[in-house]
């Protein structure tokens, strides 16, 4: 069971150690990790905290992923700005 309150992409980049994450349903939340199982783990922690902050910064937070999912993808390459 994904005990998560809302989904999650974490992204392998070329470093074998060395994975970043965000959730698509909650804005502004990011974060790095060294496992697939850190990024989890933190992400668990950090979504409600990030939450609050929204919060308390009176900045909408969205309602809770009836049934989040955990997406494992490599890193998408930026495109760069003209």
């Amino acid at each position: 069971m994904i005990d998560l309150p809302y989904s999650l992409i974490i992204e392998a980049t070329e470093e074998p150690d060395f994975f970043t994450y965000f959730s698509p349903d909650l804005p502004g939340f990011t974060g790095v990790g060294h496992s697939v199982e850190g990024c989890i783990y933190q992400a668990k922690l950090a979504m409600a905290e990030h939450a609050a902050l929204l919060s308390d910064i009176a900045r909408p937070v969205p309602p809770t992923t009836p049934s989040p999912t955990i997406t494992i993808q490599n890193a998408q390459p930026v495109e760069k700005a003209e």
